[in-house]
């Protein structure tokens, strides 16, 4: 198609030579001096724009990478001084510093000790340990125990409500065992608790793993194991009861003291008071760093 059928008209002439298709070379209208220097077409001058960009840009990284980033490195890895007002403490150091100064994120002690098979402890669990760990569980390092009596002749343990409490005991610290979670455990324990007359069979040990999410097999592996774990839990667990003189079911130990007692339906020995905010109250104290108001056992 010509210019005339295209409806175009002839371009206009600017007096410079235009570049050939043919040779794709540009034929100046006049020689090259420096009265008259090469006019580019503006792709090629932006061609050359960019590489010109290119390579100042890869100067610039190249200096840096060499020179500069040698010099932070190092300036970086230069130990820098302490702007705290003490010198620097050793391991033994910090710790003449905090003793005997109470430590507020630490967690306070709860501990308390039951016969899976004893009425107080259902109660115990039901009306004071549970509602309180509730609102102060992540405030709490708590502790599940059991009391019963050594038999030195074959390393055993007498339950005082027999063989089937015994084996609630042990299931109970398998559970703590395999999921120290107090959340957990403690629920479950709730549970088994609430049918006591019933620890240790099946149906009911099985009911409520599944309600709490337990692995019922793993309890039963852990209560049944050939090399006698599960009674070695109980043993240890029973000796420790021992040793701090606990004898009643329920025994509640806050702060390593004990802080309250229910033995035969009766509170005993509660000074700061056997309701839920009572409990809660004194574990928050005791978080904040307060000393005990409690007699040491």
């Amino acid at each position: 198609m010509s210019v005339e059928e295209s409806g175009h008209s002839n371009p206009i002439s600017t007096g410079k030579s235009q570049p050939s298709i043919a040779t794709n070379k540009l034929r100046p209208s006049a020689p090259i001096s420096a009265a008259n220097p090469p006019m580019f077409p503006r792709s090629v001058r932006r061609a050359g724009y960019w590489l010109a960009w290119t390579g100042y840009t890869i100067l610039f990284v190249y200096v840096i990478s060499v020179y500069v980033a040698p010099w932070l490195l190092i300036s970086i890895a230069q130990p820098r001084k302490s702007t705290s007002r003490f010198p620097p403490q050793s391991p033994q150091g910090l710790a003449s510093v905090t003793e005997g100064r109470p430590d507020h994120g630490a967690k306070v002690p709860v501990e308390i000790h039951i016969m899976s098979k004893c009425p107080d402890a259902r109660d115990c669990l039901q009306d004071l340990v549970l509602p309180a760990m509730q609102q102060v569980v992540d405030l709490v390092d708590f502790k599940l125990s059991f009391i019963g009596r050594a038999t030195q002749h074959d390393d055993g343990v007498e339950c005082m409500h027999g063989p089937s409490e015994c084996l609630g005991n042990i299931i109970e610290l398998c559970a703590a065992e395999l999921y120290p979670d107090p959340k957990i455990y403690l629920g479950f324990a709730m549970c088994l608790s609430l049918k006591y007359q019933e620890i240790a069979e099946r149906h009911l040990v099985e009911g409520c793993a599944n309600e709490h999410g337990l692995d019922f097999a793993r309890l039963n592996h852990c209560t049944s194991r050939d090399d006698g774990y599960g009674l070695s839990l109980l043993r240890n667990s029973t000796d420790r009861s021992s040793q701090l003189g606990v004898k009643k079911s329920c025994t509640i130990r806050l702060d390593n003291q004990v802080r309250c007692v229910l033995d035969g339906g009766v509170w005993k020995d509660c000074d700061g008071g056997h309701e839920v905010e009572d409990l809660v109250r004194d574990v928050r104290r005791l978080s904040g760093g307060q000393p005990s108001a409690y007699p040491s056992s």
